[in-house]
């Protein structure tokens, strides 16, 4: 994914007042509506950026496809789009939480509108939730059309793991983007673009995440401490055969407080 054109998120008036922020001769909005402002224009900008869709839709959708009906990889025993599309949930869900994230944020943070925004009734804390909020409004459009698509190609998710699959898309969700957060906040915008596609390639070919950690050999006990293994194992585990991983879990819940403890110390906001 290349650099985002630069979005304009701010509008402010005569007196310099924020768009979501006081109008002049006005008090602030109540947080929750400055919140969900924020979201809706995140999502906006996501939705309307080329780039991220292929990260986000395409390139997942294409996996999906590829993986379905080519048996050069071998995905395990089972109906192949059964073991494929749990793993390109994950991959997208990776794709938006931290990828995506990663990018958007280094760039804005490089123009100064994380600073900007952090200085209006949004607040710091109220521009971290809108796009926390705008995450999972993605990824909720995500799991429609991939799980549409992979419902069309035959899969046949067990209808009890939805609940468990639910609860780990949450906590993969946190993990991913407070590790974006960190490698937004803490490199040059230029060295986030570079890092963040390389993590996203190396995590489709060796993380686990389409391709079950105990499939990679040796290498597989290390792969499987990762948080990527973890979101992709624990999907196949609730969607294919309807369990709880508490283990898978444990793993997710341990990277998404480590991470937004890191980012909560070394994040920068300028």
């Amino acid at each position: 994914m290349s650099a985002p054109e630069m979005p304009v998120p701010v509008v402010l008036g005569p007196a310099g007042e924020h768009a979501l922020g006081v109008p002049e001769g006005r008090s602030a909005s109540p947080l929750p509506r400055r919140v969900l402002a924020q979201a809706r224009f995140d999502v906006r900008s996501m939705l309307r950026n080329g780039e991220q869709l292929l990260l986000t839709i395409v390139l997942p959708l294409l996996v999906l496809i590829g993986l379905s009906k080519s048996s050069v990889i071998d995905l395990g025993t089972g109906a192949r789009i059964d073991l494929a599309t749990p793993g390109v949930l994950a991959l997208a869900l990776v794709s938006t939480s931290f990828t995506g994230q990663a990018i958007g944020t280094g760039f804005d943070r490089r123009a100064g509108l994380l600073r900007l925004l952090g200085t209006t009734p949004l607040g710091r804390s109220g521009l971290v939730a809108g796009r926390v909020l705008a995450i999972l409004l993605v990824e909720v459009l995500q799991v429609v059309v991939l799980g549409g698509a992979g419902l069309a190609l035959g899969w046949n998710p067990v209808p009890g793991g939805v609940l468990p699959a639910v609860v780990t898309g949450v906590l993969g969700t946190a993990a991913f983007v407070s590790l974006g957060l960190l490698l937004a906040g803490t490199l040059r915008a230029e060295a986030v673009l570079a890092a963040a596609n390389l993590i996203w390639v190396l995590l489709l070919a060796g993380g686990g995440v389409v391709l079950a950690a105990h499939r990679l050999g040796a290498a597989g006990t290390v792969v499987e401490l990762l948080p990527s293994a973890a979101l992709g194992d624990a999907l196949r585990a609730s969607l294919g055969h309807g369990q709880w991983p508490w283990g898978d879990l444990a793993v997710l819940a341990v990277w998404a407080v480590a991470g937004t403890a890191a980012t909560a110390r070394w994040f920068r906001w300028t």
